[in-house]
């Protein structure tokens, strides 16, 4: 029918617009939440480091992989969060796979709210342990769980600081005391609230309680500008994920281009918290979502993606989320904003959204 709306070859990028067979449309489909991968200092570094280095380290981290920078950006990244230590992964999808396999063993159990990213799921299905599932941040539900499981087993619950799809923020205070009344431990993935939440330091910080979240995983491909991920926590449970990470001693290093990006952009989030501010005050009725994430509700599978197509051909570009992405008739355009969309951009995006939306009866 063609309308097929994944793997579209953009012709080139600046954030805010993309280039599509000589058409400029407005991006609010991107994870770029701060705009930095324009950013002039963080382009630099990219390009200083890559001349020093090379293109990439030929190895992994566990044997010749390991650059005197990785361990810079560990300490930063420690520094940033709140943690002892910190370990960088190759991509964000690698450090939940890595870190949830190593730690969650035979007769463990991890329990993950039903709409964790699928690396959080896909770590658990490479653990030895057994997975739970509660009902999205349904505490209640939650606790029934965890009063199901025998007091002396090991267990971890896995939630994502914000969630991708809703752009909601998980309810750690609440989580925090569920985990303490039955022992058990608590991870959060922080993939899309770092560079957002709490001037950047993420969902810990944001409520207050980092040290009361045992571990917190996050990528770089979002608000630090690159690619990569990290997982930070105590440094004995550290030390022990180091060398039982088969994502991580298995895998090439991150090149030290992307590890210089990451740094650069951390300098301007530390530098300059104006960033940080812009993008959490764009002015819209967002609902519940509390993050630059923002979902339109459409339900019905192929009404979803006509809307994304005749968006598309107006000039503006969105996610369109289907299931299994989605539960069944949940089917949803996720949109996301930058820090650096101008307002004539945002408004020109509204425009579109509301003619649009009026014209298919989406709303």
């Amino acid at each position: 029918m063609g309308i097929y709306p994944f793997f579209i070859p953009f012709d080139d990028s600046e954030g805010t617009v993309v280039r599509y067979q000589g058409r400029e449309i407005i991006m609010i489909g991107s994870n770029n939440y701060l705009g930095l991968t324009t950013h002039p200092k963080v382009r630099e570094a990219a390009i200083e480091a890559t001349r020093e280095f090379g293109t990439s380290c030929t190895g992994s981290r566990f044997m010749n992989g390991t650059l005197a920078l990785h361990e810079e950006l560990e300490e930063r990244l420690a520094d940033f969060i709140g943690k002892e230590k910190v370990l960088v992964f190759s991509t964000g999808y690698q450090t939940n796979l890595g870190v949830i396999s190593a730690i969650v063993g035979r007769g463990d159990v991890v329990i993950t709210d039903k709409e964790d990213h699928a690396s959080i799921i896909d770590g658990c299905m490479l653990s030895f342990g057994e997975m739970k599932r509660f009902r999205h941040s349904e505490m209640g539900d939650l606790d029934r769980v965890l009063g199901s499981l025998p007091p002396d087993v090991g267990k971890i619950v896995i939630v994502d600081g914000v969630y991708s799809m809703g752009g909601d923020i998980a309810p750690l205070p609440d989580l925090i005391a569920l985990c303490k009344k039955y022992g058990a431990r608590l991870m959060v993935d922080d993939a899309h609230s770092m560079g957002v939440l709490a001037d950047g330091r993420g969902t810990s910080a944001h409520f207050g309680v980092t040290d009361d979240v045992d571990l917190i995983t996050g990528t770089f491909s979002k608000s630090f500008a690159s690619i990569g991920g990290f997982a930070g926590g105590d440094e004995q449970v550290m030390h022990y994920i180091q060398h039982h990470a088969r994502s991580l001693i298995f895998s090439a290093s991150l090149p030290a281009g992307n590890v210089a990006a990451v740094l650069a952009a951390l300098d301007v989030i530390e530098e300059d918290p104006g960033y940080v501010q812009q993008v959490s005050e764009l002015g819209f009725d967002i609902g519940q979502s509390e993050t630059p994430i923002i979902p339109i509700m459409i339900g019905d599978d192929m009404r979803t993606i006509i809307f994304w197509k005749a968006l598309f051909e107006e000039g503006l570009f969105t996610n369109p989320v289907i299931p299994p992405g989605v539960p069944p008739n949940k089917s949803l355009l996720r949109t996301s904003y930058m820090a650096t969309h101008t307002k004539d951009q945002l408004e020109r995006a509204l425009n579109i959204l509301d003619e649009v939306g009026h014209r298919l009866d989406i709303i």
